[in-house]
């Protein structure tokens, strides 16, 4: 029980820091600039989009990153030894022919085959590579970019047109950003035309509502709350800013991780903080991508159980950040966060349902401490999945309906009426394969696609 409230508390006030830190920032985009404003100074940017056996969804996110409302960037696919028709797909829709290979280039990364670009989009080209991994897709990006600043996409990663005008601005305003990350919306169910979202919608499946929920609590209240104390731990791989130096300075991604955007966000704080070098990492709350969630209970587990091994992989990398003396908010308040209450949080959960049932079932425990027990622990969830729709609703009113609204209320009461419990117990799966030191790899996730034209 103590644990519990620990918990909901340490949300409660991260969840009230990242709601003044968004309502400053609704004050500040409400001002935001005039047409023309910023274009000719914002940096080129170039926007890598790994992709593996995404046949399916891959020309869907190019239409949309195509159609960015943006001064100067490039599109660098990277093709890692897809099983599929994805490269065949990509050279039939472009049009693509081989272009010579450089000489040097700063990352390793597993043989590149080849490097392809489009006569009709000049600012689009496609990396063949072997099988690496997304890590090394990745790093096979950042070889092959031109431009200072680079975006890394999921291949499934819907954006909207000024989604890269909004997230650079960051870079614009602050000296020594290394990285920012944007929020990652639930496309289910939204309608999407020629790779650009029009609509935004919920879907009709249960999975993905609760999805919408998480994705809305996770972004709005965790990252926004860390963001203002510099103690951001993870920018989504499906969204993110990079520094193109710093990233070849720091060795690019690991390679031999199965969270590699986490774990490169946690060793820019470490790397950084060793070599005293002042920086920021940022968030910034305006909804700028859009990403297709599972639908299927086999295909969510799969994906949270390499979610919990990668968040263990990515602390234990980098562990001496951990109460480190001269780690600032980092190694005091978000490192000390994660491991008790994200690491250590599945073991805590299952263990103290599985004692109050046992308990119960025995008459060791009394009906009453269980009755409040369970009470406790569902009821201060829903308040902080209730708290993140509303403030969403105040904030940006992506769903503007009262179905709508009606309908992510009840997603937020019955995410924790099992949902929660239930990811719960795949996460405690995830420790256990970790501490196995079980193999990791890309894994195929089931897609129905979203708007191919």
């Amino acid at each position: 029980m103590a644990y519990f409230c620990a918990l909901n508390l340490a949300y409660l006030l991260l969840n009230l820091i990242g709601a003044f830190s968004l309502q400053r920032y609704m004050r500040r985009i409400s001002s935001w600039r005039l047409p023309g404003d910023y274009g000719r100074f914002e940096p080129p940017v170039s926007v890598l989009v790994p992709a593996y056996n995404e046949a399916l969804t891959i020309i869907s996110s190019l239409q949309s990153v195509l159609q960015l409302e943006y001064h100067d960037f490039e599109i660098v696919v990277i093709n890692d030894g897809s099983r599929d028709a994805t490269l065949e797909v990509l050279m039939a829709h472009f049009g693509l022919i081989p272009y010579p290979l450089p000489g040097d280039l700063p990352l390793s990364t597993a043989t590149v085959r080849g490097l392809y670009r489009s006569p009709r989009y000049p600012n689009l080209s496609v990396v063949d590579k072997a099988n690496g991994g997304k890590a090394d897709s990745l790093n096979a990006g950042i070889n092959f970019a031109r431009h200072p600043i680079v975006c890394c996409l999921d291949a499934d990663s819907i954006l909207q047109r000024n989604s890269l005008s909004h997230a650079i601005e960051p870079f614009l305003d602050e000296k020594n950003l290394v990285c920012c990350g944007g929020i990652v919306r639930v496309a289910n169910g939204s309608r999407i035309e020629n790779g650009l979202l029009v609509e935004a919608a919920i879907s009709s499946n249960w999975l993905a509502r609760f999805q919408t929920i998480e994705y809305l609590r996770a972004f709005l209240f965790g990252r926004e709350g860390w963001s203002p104390l510099n103690a951001l731990l993870i920018v989504s791989g499906a969204f993110g800013l990079f520094d193109r130096s710093t990233l070849i300075e720091l060795g690019g991604y690991r390679v031999q991780t199965i969270g590699e955007d986490m774990e490169l966000t946690v060793r820019l704080h470490r790397k950084l903080k060793q070599m005293r070098r002042p920086y920021r990492i940022r968030f910034i709350s305006y909804p700028v991508c859009w990403t297709e969630v599972p639908e299927d209970l086999t295909t969510l587990r799969i994906q949270r159980i390499r979610w919990q091994r990668g968040l263990l992989e990515s602390l234990s990398l980098n562990r001496s950040l951990m109460l480190n003396i001269r780690g600032g908010t980092v190694s005091w308040l978000s490192f000390p966060f994660y491991v008790l209450f994200e690491a250590l949080g599945p073991l805590f959960e299952v263990s103290a349902y599985l004692f109050m049932a046992i308990g119960g079932i025995l008459g060791y425990i009394s009906a009453p401490t269980v009755a409040l027990f369970l009470i406790v622990s569902m009821g201060l969830g829903i308040l902080l999945s209730v708290s993140a729709l509303l403030l969403e609703e105040l904030s940006f009113r992506v769903y503007p309906t009262y179905r709508q609204l009606f309908t992510l209320v009840l997603a937020a009461i019955g995410e924790n009426l099992g949902y929660r419990q239930l990811n719960a117990w795949w996460r405690l799966i995830g420790t256990w394969q970790w501490l196995r030191g079980k193999q990791s790899n890309w894994g195929d996730m089931k897609r129905k696609g979203m708007g191919v034209d």
